[in-house]
């Protein structure tokens, strides 16, 4: 690795774990987007980040096939365990591992029920071959289950000492207040960048009243906003974003306007448009871990560097006014079920944006 030193660290919210201020999203470092890495190139990743100080590493139970992604975190860190602060998700049903392209939609695709909590926990711990699970996430909230339950299950989970801090993935603000007050919430895991400011309305505020942590994925618009996807033509015809609305072609092209935003800045900074972006997200807060998937030593050295871009306030306020809540065209998700159900898509009382 070249000698980048280390990034700064920082507590997960106000009860959460000491991080790195970037962590690592593991997805695919066994393939979703894109042409997927060779084994020793993703170790080479993951070895590179933990020696960076990206010690917050993130998986699920749902990525790849036979839930592929977690043995394989689990291989990758067997050797340097204490170092690393391991989250994993479970809720998603084996085979809906791409969130957002199912047809069926959200209600048949999640399982929050007590049992389910519990024997998913244990089958990630063997997975993952740890002790106990340093952040454990529900990955959507099942409409068909009170979270109370869930949450209890999983508050449960940690008294019996095989879950260190409990976590949300895309709860709604009246959904985080349920949940916490059923059992203390450390992390909240949501899609934020500056191609998606939604949680910025409502769920942000009620995370920072009640110290619950924010971990964004999706940091770099799923690799659209570092500028390297010029058209279409740059992804596999069998990568997942071409599913994907806001990768469109029309839509595609009036989002390309956010590119050139973030650009222009990048130009000024001498750094590239990805580190702006996780340089915004790292400035939201002292409570913020954006966690990109670096699936390559040179993404790992880019994106970890991102954290000494000096962004100033009138950066800050600059980028504000150039790239507003709602720039982003076209869904998230073409089944935005995934989103309407109980995500910071929604302000409580109101309809849909498409956010």
């Amino acid at each position: 690795m070249n000698q980048l030193k280390p990034i700064p660290r920082k507590r997960l919210g106000a009860r959460g774990p000491i991080v790195g201020a970037l962590g690592l999203g593991c997805v695919n470092l066994t393939g979703l987007y894109g042409e997927r890495v060779d084994r020793p190139t993703a170790i080479s990743a993951v070895n590179d980040a933990i020696d960076v100080g990206m010690t917050l590493f993130d998986t699920a139970d749902s990525y790849g096939a036979n839930h592929a992604n977690e043995i394989f975190v689990g291989e990758a860190i067997a050797s340097r365990r204490d170092e690393v602060a391991v989250s994993t998700k479970f809720g998603v049903l084996s085979g809906e591992s791409s969130v957002g392209t199912t047809t069926g939609g959200i209600r048949d695709a999640v399982r929050g029920d007590y049992e389910y909590v519990r024997s998913s926990c244990e089958a990630s711990l063997k997975r993952l071959g740890v002790e106990a699970i340093d952040v454990y996430y529900l990955h959507r909230p099942d409409p068909k289950v009170p979270i109370e339950e869930t949450v209890g299950a999983m508050g449960e989970l940690v008294e019996q000492g095989k879950v260190r801090h409990v976590g949300l993935c895309e709860p709604s603000a009246a959904t985080l207040r349920r949940a916490h007050a059923t059992y203390p919430i450390t992390a909240l895991q949501s899609e934020w960048s500056l191609f998606t400011r939604d949680i910025e309305t409502a769920v942000l505020p009620v995370a920072r009243e009640l110290g619950v942590g924010i971990v964004p994925f999706a940091p770099l618009g799923r690799g659209f906003l570092t500028g390297k996807i010029k058209s279409l033509d740059d992804l596999p015809s069998d990568d997942a974003r071409r599913s994907m609305p806001r990768f469109e072609n029309q839509n595609f092209e009036r989002n390309l306007a956010i590119v050139d935003e973030i650009s222009a800045v990048a130009a000024e900074k001498g750094c590239t448009p990805a580190q702006v972006a996780l340089a915004w997200l790292c400035a939201q807060g002292q409570g913020v871990v954006p966690i990109p998937g670096s699936d390559r030593p040179e993404l790992v050295a880019e994106n970890a560097a991102s954290t000494f871009v000096d962004l100033t306030t009138q950066d800050l306020a600059r980028i504000d006014l150039t790239i507003p809540r709602g720039a982003a065209v076209g869904d998230r998700y073409s089944d935005m079920s995934w989103a309407e159900a109980d995500t910071p898509a929604l302000v409580e009382g109101s309809s849909p944006t498409g956010g």
